[in-house]
């Protein structure tokens, strides 16, 4: 028994080392076809994809801004991080807004029909870009509304470049002081360039709505989503997100800048509550308003939100 003890323990290695590269070849094979039909989906929906906004020539590169609304007052919208289309994601904020406001969103680099850029997606150079489209537009007093992440981005532009926003108005911000345990976007990037974020969206992403208008949106925002995802100006941002939260840390808003936050009143995130009260305490004229919902607010509590901010600015 002693002798046949080794060829035994041979053929189950031989049988486990098969098993594994069977398993590999499976994958790799799965990896290729995926990456095949996203690569075939994409060439086709790059001529599906409407073109919307204006492009504004910003450094190395385009940036997409679109404007709703023609009144007098002026309310600046920044997305959050890796909102694929922030025009399209705002839209039922957008529609509350344009009636009684001119509503610029502006699609940062790499997202939505902007272009990429070489430029470090570091806290400064976020809000230096934010203020080339400002300049350009010859914005002079406008509220600076921002989901997510755009609190860092908000709060560095209003200590860079004051005087220009009359207000700030969050949806559900980052804070400075946040629980951060950082963002590596590489596998998510990597499931994206291959095709299997396309195909777990397929089976399992979100229903379509049922309304027409609706249904177009969702597709157009799908096809832009599958289009921007991964790229590496989204990525260099993820990577320098760790910096700006320890950047954002030395800025404060302005005392006498008028500050509105709405939060989530049910996050998961620790303190959630705290930080924001802590933020809206911090100014001489803050409220925070906590909304039940989800990260994102500003899809079903747009209504709510634009009457709170006119009660608030006394409009």
């Amino acid at each position: 028994m002693d002798k046949n003890r080794p060829s035994l323990i041979m053929r189950i290695s031989k049988i486990f080392l098969k098993t594994i590269l069977g398993i590999v070849a499976i994958i790799a094979i799965l990896l290729i076809t995926t990456f095949l039909i996203h690569q075939v989906n994409s060439s086709i929906e790059s001529d599906k994809i409407e073109d919307y906004g204006q492009k504004i020539k910003i450094f190395d590169g385009t940036m997409n801004i679109t404007i709703d609304g023609h009144d007098p007052d002026t309310i600046v919208l920044l997305t959050g991080f890796g909102t694929a289309s922030p025009r399209l994601d705002f839209e039922p904020l957008i529609r509350k807004l344009d009636k009684k406001y001119t509503v610029i969103t502006i699609e940062p680099f790499g997202y939505g029909l902007s272009s990429e850029t070489n430029r470090e997606r570091s806290l400064n150079n976020m809000s230096e870009e934010i203020h080339e489209v400002v300049k350009q537009l010859n914005l002079n007093r406008f509220i600076l509304m921002g989901h997510s992440i755009a609190g860092l981005y908000s709060l560095a532009y209003i200590n860079n470049y004051p005087g220009k926003a009359i207000a700030f108005v969050g949806v559900d911000t980052s804070v400075p002081t946040q629980p951060w345990p950082g963002y590596n976007s590489t596998p998510m990037d990597f499931l994206a360039k291959v095709g299997v974020m396309r195909a777990f969206l397929k089976f399992f992403g979100n229903e379509k709505p049922k309304e027409e208008s609706e249904v177009h949106r969702f597709e157009q925002e799908h096809m832009i989503t599958m289009k921007v995802t991964g790229n590496n100006t989204l990525h260099r941002e993820a990577t320098s997100l760790s910096n700006s939260f320890k950047d954002a840390q030395k800025l404060s808003f302005p005392k006498d800048l008028p500050v509105l936050l709405f939060a989530d009143e049910n996050s998961a995130v620790k303190g959630w509550t705290e930080l924001h009260q802590a933020q809206a305490n911090s100014v001489d004229k803050g409220k925070l308003i906590l909304l039940p919902g989800s990260h994102y607010l500003h899809h079903t509590q747009s209504k709510r939100i634009v009457a709170e901010l006119e009660s608030f600015l006394g409009k």
